[in-house]
């Protein structure tokens, strides 16, 4: 009787990185303050992503920016045509 795994299970597996790789945890909280705007965003919109795809842009570029993630394109994250007013802050979008 075998308690392990069948020796033909591991026969022509073979292990792949994800489509866009790993990236690591923001431990140090570089870009905490760009994830709850857009956590509360969610929160605002019942969890409606559309209203809140600029929060969701201004996190990634800020984890592309600190070396959080790989730097790509907006447009192959599915928020090219999303545009950003960093002029505003959470708090006026809020009030809308």
């Amino acid at each position: 009787m075998s308690f392990g795994r069948p020796p033909s299970i591991n026969v022509g597996f073979q292990v792949t990185p994800p489509d866009r790789g790993s990236f690591p945890l923001d431990h140090d909280g570089e870009c905490r303050d760009k994830m709850m705007e857009y956590m509360a965003c969610l929160k605002k919109n019942s969890r409606t992503s559309t209203p809140c795809r600029p929060f969701s842009k201004q996190y990634l570029e800020c984890r592309m920016s600190k070396g959080l993630m790989e730097r790509d394109d907006f447009k192959n994250l599915g928020l090219g045509n999303v545009d950003v007013d960093t002029s505003s802050s959470s708090e006026d979008q809020n009030r809308h």
